[in-house]
Formats: C-alpha cells, structure tokens, sequence
C-alpha cells in the first residue's frame, strides 16, 4: 500500500519508539479458561524489516510452546487469494501485504497481552485448503481486487456457516468496497453485511472503545498530527465495520472498511507518534477485541 504524504520508509529497519505502555489499566474478560486479569504494559521496541525466514523474526520476540499443547494453540492465519493485479510491476501479490511483520506483531501481543497460548509464527492458507478448518479465526486483507473461484466461495461459505470466523481488513474506498460486496453476494446471496454500531460488544469486548477507529498506514498516520487527516483516499473519510451474520444471528465476520489495523500492527516500531496514537490505542486493543469476542462466540 503506497505511504500517502510521505517519503516512503526503507524495507529494511525503522527508528524504534520510546517506552510506552497500553495504558488501559486492569480489565476482566470472561475466556473459555474462566476470568483472568489482564495487566497492559508494553514497549513498542523493535522496527519494521522485511523477511518471513523463522531465524528472521523482524526483531519479534520469540517464544516456547510446550509440547503438550502446541496443537491447541491459538495461531493466526492468514488467508491466501488471487487478485486481478497480481503480477502487473507490484512487488507483492495482494493477500500478503503486511506480513510477516503484521501477523508477527499481533501474535506476540496477543500472547504478552492476553491469557491466550498463541503460535508464535502464525501461518497463511488458502480457501480451499483442509487445513482451513483446523482454525476458528482467519484473517484476509486487501479484497479490493480480490477474485475468488467457485470452489473458494464454497469453501468460504462452508467455513463461516460451520462456525469459523473472518476478520476482513485493509481496503480503501467505494471501487474496493464494490468489488468485496460483488464476491460476498456470489458467497452469501441470501445476506447483506450490516454496519455494526459502536455499542455491539466487539468494540468493548476487552478494551472499551469510544468510537469506532480509522488506522492509517504509517506515513499517514504520522502526518495526521500535523493535518489532522488519518484518511487514505477523499471517498474513504469514514471508517465503516460491517458484519456479516449466520441464521441464529452470530457474528462470523467483521469487515474493517477505511481503515488498516494490520499497518498499526506492521509498523508499530516505526516512531513513538504512530505507536502512540494508532497502534497503542486503537490497532491492538480492537484487534484484541475482535479475536477475543470470535472465540467466545
């Protein structure tokens, strides 16, 4: 995604933030383990770099899993898809804009932040893989362009529809919007996403939110403390979180529209501002939000 109003940042390292915590006091979340405290403090003290080697965690700390669980774990996943721009001069195919550093970070948190027992590595599968039921959360960014298959939309239906959950993120925009909706009504013709109001428990579910955010990439995000402006595109000022709902009425997706919650995750390295204003509040705490309230539902 082009850095908007900024000289775009090296793929390599960024300056690291100073101490900072996700001053958030003390919360209880009722989790499948029961209640648990959780105490939020943090340091957002390593850079963005480019590299999904295992040896190569971007500077993400890194941890054990122990044995007896490790198939147990909560891991996030990332799904895989075609887009119809793939190959044309990008660097990247669509699906894995962000990562590794996105899916990296998020993970750690969870696991720092949360009672939860994550991978530390994470993984991406595609739609039609049988792996793909293995896991209650998945996560796809930039459907802008997206164009699935029918066997895809299959899958997809028969995933959300037999309890899993998709959390779509990091699209701009009425075109992007379209294209999304065009697919979801060849998966779903018989439902429409609707537009969750700020009092629905996913944005309270952990941390309290007083309104629904919109996460910049980075060199916008870090301009807005000058203009004020965290939007990416004129027709993209407000953010929109839709969700798409089963016959008995649970959530099995959230669409985050005008905003990009995996850039506060990528990038929360890249200077105290960003970390400060877009991954500490409002990035992670939704997103802990959002996979917190997926598997408790």
């Amino acid at each position: 995604m082009p850095i908007a109003s900024a000289t775009p940042l090296p793929l390599v390292s960024q300056p690291k933030a100073g101490t900072a915590g996700l001053r958030h006091g003390m919360f209880l979340v009722l989790m499948i383990t029961g209640l648990i405290c959780i105490d939020i403090h943090s340091q957002a003290q390593w850079g963005r770099r480019f590299g999904d080697q295992r040896d190569e965690r971007a500077g993400v700390p890194d941890w054990d899993l122990d044995e007896s669980y490790k198939e147990d774990v909560f891991t996030f996943v990332r799904i895989q898809f075609r887009s119809w721009s793939d190959g044309y001069g990008r660097y990247r195919q669509k699906w894995s804009i962000d990562m590794p550093e996105s899916d990296l970070n998020f993970s750690y948190r969870l696991e720092q932040l949360t009672s939860l027992k994550v991978d530390p590595d994470g993984k991406y599968v595609s739609l039609t893989d049988p792996k793909l039921f293995d896991y209650p959360f998945v996560y796809l960014i930039e459907p802008g362009e997206m164009m699935l298959q029918e066997d895809e939309r299959q899958a997809m239906r028969k995933y959300l529809l037999g309890g899993g959950f998709m959390m779509i993120d990091d699209f701009w925009g009425v075109d992007e919007y379209e294209n999304l909706r065009r697919e979801l009504k060849l998966v779903f013709p018989d439902r429409e996403p609707q537009e969750l109001p700020i009092e629905h428990p996913i944005f309270s579910f952990v941390f309290p939110l007083k309104e629904k955010p919109q996460i910049p990439n980075v060199g916008r995000g870090t301009d807005s403390q000058y203009d004020g402006i965290t939007f990416e595109r004129w027709d993209a000022q407000t953010p929109f979180y839709k969700g798409l709902f089963d016959d008995e009425g649970r959530l099995m997706m959230i669409i985050c529209h005008n905003t990009d919650l995996g850039d506060g995750w990528e990038w929360e390295g890249a200077n105290e501002y960003y970390f400060r204003e877009f991954s500490e509040k409002k990035a992670y705490p939704l997103g802990i939000n959002i996979v917190m309230y997926a598997l408790t539902h």
